[in-house]
């Protein structure tokens, strides 16, 4: 746990500096409210359906990497007091994901899942979740717009850069280390979800690679 501890500060620091931030600004707009992202991703009864805007296939992802590995830090989504951002791909972009590495376009949310684990097993599956979490900071939507040409640096140690395309209209970009596919977009109809906590997530449209796949 003071491991745990240690790097989320370390990341608030890092956040603070590189925004141009007074070192106790960011502690003093930390959102007070402990619900935590695990709580609400699994709110809607945790299952597959036939919605491809939601997010069930990352929920599951999350429940099967800490079931498979219960001291993964990916347990850090179901601690409310710990402070951090998730960037959380719809169902669709895991769709999108599959088939880049299977050359198949699979419908079923479940068949999506499995194929995904089976095809690169639970310990990538835990990198790229991490690789979407940014420990140590609670970072809204419209600090996000404000962040234009930043690099977060993610649980999973490798940074994307936040890259802000049409200020005016919220269009963002997130630049992974996948140089040669499509980067994701915050989903602008999915921002700040569980607002007000200190665990706060954004929605976005594709998955986010911590490394450049073939």
């Amino acid at each position: 746990m003071k491991t745990r501890s240690i790097l989320t500060t370390g990341a608030a620091l890092a956040l603070t500096a590189t925004l141009g931030l007074a070192p106790g600004a960011a502690e003093a707009s930390t959102p007070k409210g402990t619900t935590s992202l695990a709580e609400v991703l699994t709110s809607d009864g945790n299952r597959f359906d036939r919605n491809s805007r939601d997010y069930d296939i990352v929920t599951e992802a999350v429940l099967a990497v800490v079931g498979a590995k219960t001291d993964s830090p990916v347990g850090l989504l179901a601690d409310g007091t710990v402070p951090l951002t998730a960037f959380i791909p719809n169902d669709v972009s895991f769709r999108r994901l599959a088939y880049d590495l299977t050359g198949q376009w699979i419908r079923s949310e479940r068949r999506i899942f499995n194929t995904l684990v089976d095809a690169v097993g639970v310990d990538a599956i835990e990198q790229v979740l991490l690789y979407h979490v940014v420990p140590g900071a609670t970072i809204t939507s419209s600090q996000a717009l404000k962040a234009d040409g930043v690099d977060l640096t993610t649980a999973q140690g490798a940074t994307f850069e936040v890259d802000v395309v049409f200020k005016r209209l919220g269009v963002v970009r997130l630049r992974d280390q996948d140089k040669d596919d499509v980067d994701p977009f915050l989903n602008p109809w999915a921002l700040d979800i569980n607002r007000g906590n200190q665990q706060i997530a954004h929605g976005i449209v594709f998955v986010l690679r911590p490394i450049d796949l073939p």
